[in-house]
């Protein structure tokens, strides 16, 4: 399928966390403040908590919490920890800065 330039990119991202921890509540804000900054309304975050969850984590293969999984775009990508390097975070994640 070819998608024309100008379509807007979304970008699907999951983090999954085990709580309320306080880890995964600055990871979850870091996310909110990143995809505010650098991908506008082009987002889409779910939370997965696996403590309500737990078999998700083998299905989905989680092996640390906190960890942030992008389904889209392709490929998959992920991230442990709880975001706060920003820059790491967007490079992990092949996000270009804006300016």
């Amino acid at each position: 399928m070819k998608i024309s330039a100008d379509k807007k990119q979304s970008w699907d991202l999951r983090l999954y966390v085990a709580g309320q921890t306080p880890k995964s509540i600055v990871a979850l804000a870091n996310l909110r403040k990143i995809c505010a900054e650098h991908l506008r309304d082009e987002y889409h975050i779910e939370v997965i908590d696996l403590v309500r969850n737990p078999q998700l984590a083998r299905q989905h293969q989680i092996l640390a919490i906190p960890t942030l999984v992008r389904s889209l775009p392709m490929p998959i990508k992920k991230i442990i920890g709880d975001l706060s390097n920003t820059e790491k975070v967007l490079l992990g994640l092949e996000v270009r800065p804006r300016s």
